[in-house]
């Protein structure tokens, strides 16, 4: 049983950081997906694939694995600069703009 631990990135659709603070433990399929040749649903007998367990520091993760002996492998996540911008989103409806507004 093999389980890998990582953070979270941000989803493609918002430009929030919400739900990517915790860290997650998340085991590996044990066992290929098959399709059902009656109602074309995916399935697989591993149950364990649908577990994901949340913790909230990196450390309580790795404590976690090794006290119920889960072989794991820690993914550092990718740190992103923050885009600030001086006025924030009031920049964009700014009345004292220098160029052409080109919307």
């Amino acid at each position: 049983m093999r389980a890998r631990i990582y953070r979270p990135a941000k989803t493609a659709m918002s430009s929030g950081t919400a739900k990517t603070k915790a860290w997650v433990l998340e085991f590996a399929p044990a066992s290929a997906r098959e399709v059902d040749p009656l109602m074309g649903w995916t399935s697989s007998d591993d149950t364990q694939s649908q577990v994901k367990l949340k913790f909230e520091t990196k450390e309580a993760a790795i404590e976690y694995a090794s006290e119920n002996g889960i072989e794991f492998v820690v993914q550092e996540p990718h740190s992103r600069k923050p885009n600030l911008r001086a006025g924030g989103y009031g920049e964009n409806f700014a009345t004292n703009r220098r160029g052409a507004w080109t919307h």
